[in-house]
């Protein structure tokens, strides 16, 4: 069997870094592992989402990450990932990001304003597939308040610029639960 080797130079010297890399990187495990102050403050959660029925599937990844300014208010950022199939009538991928703030008055109330900004990849199929596939931006800026029992709220929120022939959601007001760590 013949085996020729391609830019052996390249790949000894390729090899000879991602040791050193593999090296240091296990050198800093023994190191005292401490976090910024602004780790400290920083809280990842999100939400995901199945659904499935008669002919119809979704499904939803949304994480996102906030940063605790004090025990009153956070800030934080998030992204969206959606896919929908309905059989024999369309699927459709969503994407995009959001800007979201929270505000706690006391504790267990929480208020909250968001804003997203989704892409939407809807194409056509079966008996429809002569209605033209479509891909557009959607905005929404959601306005909320929600019960909150440690990492955990539930409430609702609205859609200021709800558009039905453009928006995701059956309606402008929706239910959410939000979890953060």
């Amino acid at each position: 069997m013949n085996i020729k080797l391609v830019n052996t130079p390249k790949i000894i010297v390729l090899s000879l870094i991602a040791c050193f890399f593999i090296t240091f990187a296990n050198a800093q495990d023994d190191l005292p592992k401490q976090k910024s102050e602004f780790w400290k403050k920083v809280r990842f959660g999100g939400g995901l989402g199945l659904s499935t029925g008669n002919n119809f599937f979704s499904a939803t990844l949304a994480p996102s990450a906030i940063y605790q300014f004090d025990n009153n208010f956070a800030l934080g950022l998030g992204l969206n990932g959606t896919y929908n199939k309905s059989k024999n009538y369309y699927k459709s991928t969503i994407l995009g990001a959001s800007l979201l703030g929270l505000f706690n008055p006391i504790q267990e109330i929480q208020l909250s304003t968001e804003f997203e900004q989704l892409n939407v990849n809807r194409q056509f199929e079966g008996p429809f597939a002569s209605t033209p596939d479509s891909n557009y931006w959607v905005p929404a800026l959601f306005v909320g308040a929600g019960y909150r029992t440690k990492n955990v709220t539930a409430g609702l929120r609205y859609d200021l610029l709800y558009d039905d022939t453009k928006s995701i959601y059956a309606n402008a007001l929706i239910p959410f639960v939000r979890v953060y760590f």
